[in-house]
């Protein structure tokens, strides 16, 4: 394997070479073919995805699809403005100089797909490789397997294997990927994988985007709009059964509003789901058996407030409610990237400080208050990648918007011109006049000296 797959990369690193992907015309017309090749495919995505993950057309578009084919839309129309050399200011120290910002792409590029959201992690990085004149080798996750190959036949019925491949396989696989010398690494994922990325990356200098996770908190202030903070909490960390990485993690409540938060949250999971969801035929299934045991290990019977059953040999776990949780139970120990939803409490502003600070700088954070105040208090308080104020898993269906982690949630960001910004190089570039020359810099007088200090400072 290890032999093919540096064939490949040498393939992809001789083509870069040729100087072909630089053309902006040329990367538009990829992104244009790209988009035209998911159309095609679009019902056998929408398949896999009912297969892996038991995700719903609706939930599978709103969730991967839709969301690339935004991302191609904001690219396409963007990217020969983005790609265009930027003039910058000239100091008077260079009289006679103009001052350039070249992008540049960096080459080969790695995309290492999770399997929560196989398609629209995968393709959305592949947006900005492409958008910004990369080559790239896709690396899906062997957990989604029918999703990894609508992803394989996309690719290989658009683009030839020098300039886009997809590489499948399990481990072993991405080993390989990573002994190679590649420009850039762009990995989605959990903290523990991630650090073994980067350190694989940190023995060859590989520059690398890691988008990881963590705990985001839900904070419910006792100004908040209670019901439509519950509607959209249940929403948020519901969909994909939990199975995302912005999900809602915890949530803290004012305590005078817990009792009422906690009806409203039973509410709309019965509204969402059904009595009885194990019936329902649209609610998606955890990605593995042995992902359910992981989960049901962190549940302990007698904090459980709503559901709690599951079956691991039909990957499925009902939308759970935990109170009375603290900081000692396992399910607060890891990001839980499942259906359970533990509730703490806080009683001033304070201590919801406090509480998030405890843990590592989350991915996402979520506030809920109607108060402006309160807002800038928590928001300039708290160290997060990104968040909403009054909603959920909102502010990464943007491209306007930077995502991205913070601290042990990640580094670097994309979507929208921060994907073209990712897999780009900004060269900056000196053009000095040739018609007559500053004799001051060559001059080692006093005099000069002291014109130079008068100058600089």
């Amino acid at each position: 394997m290890q032999d093919a797959i540096h064939s490949l990369v040498q393939k992809q690193r001789n083509y870069f070479y040729s100087g072909e992907t630089l053309d902006v015309k040329f990367r538009q017309r990829q992104l244009a073919r790209l988009k035209a090749a998911i159309q095609k495919k679009e019902k056998d995505i929408f398949e896999a995805l009912r297969q892996d993950l038991n995700k719903s057309e609706h939930e599978a578009y709103v969730t991967e699809i839709g969301l690339v084919y935004n991302e191609l839309k904001d690219m396409l129309k963007n990217v020969d403005l983005w790609a265009a050399p930027r003039k910058e200011k000239t100091p008077f120290t260079h009289t006679g100089a103009k001052s350039f910002v070249y992008k540049v792409p960096y080459g080969v590029t790695l995309i290492i797909a999770p399997w929560n959201y196989p398609f629209q992690l995968a393709l959305a990085p592949l947006i900005g490789a492409i958008g910004a004149g990369n080559t790239a080798i896709i690396k899906p996750s062997e957990l989604t397997p029918n999703t990894s190959t609508v992803i394989r036949d996309v690719i290989v019925d658009t683009f030839a294997e020098e300039y886009v491949a997809v590489v499948e396989g399990d481990k072993e696989a991405s080993e390989c990927l990573l002994r190679e010398k590649l420009d850039y690494i762009f990995f989605t994922g959990s903290v523990a994988v991630g650090k073994k990325i980067m350190e694989a990356a940190a023995k060859q200098l590989i520059p690398v985007t890691l988008e990881l996770g963590g705990k985001s908190p839900a904070i419910v202030m006792k100004d908040a709009n209670i019901r439509l903070a519950a509607k959209r909490i249940v929403w948020g960390k519901f969909i994909n059964a939990g199975q995302t990485c912005v999900a809602p993690d915890y949530v803290l409540v004012h305590t005078k509003e817990r009792r009422k938060f906690l009806k409203y949250v039973v509410h709309y999971i019965k509204k969402f789901y059904g009595e009885d969801i194990r019936f329902h035929a649209d609610y998606p299934r955890i990605v593995h058996e042995n992902h359910v045991e992981r989960l049901a290990a962190m549940l302990d019977e007698d904090k459980i407030y709503y559901g709690g059953e599951y079956d691991a040999a039909e990957r499925f776990m009902e939308p759970t409610v935990m109170v009375e949780v603290n900081d000692n139970d396992p399910v607060m120990q890891e990001e839980i990237f499942g259906p359970i939803l533990p509730i703490l409490t806080f009683s001033n502003d304070y201590e919801v400080i406090e509480k998030v600070r405890r843990r590592p700088s989350p991915l996402a954070l979520y506030l809920f208050t109607e108060s402006k105040a309160t807002q800038q208090y928590i928001l300039e308080s708290l160290q997060f990648g990104g968040g909403c104020v009054n909603d959920t898993l909102m502010h990464l269906a943007t491209p306007y918007l930077p995502f991205g982690g913070f601290g042990e949630s990640g580094m670097g960001s994309y979507h929208g011109k921060r994907s073209f910004d990712t897999f780009t190089h900004e060269k900056g570039i000196l053009k000095q006049s040739t018609t007559f020359d500053i004799p001051l810099r060559y001059s080692k007088t006093k005099r000069s000296l002291n014109t130079m200090r008068k100058l600089l400072e």
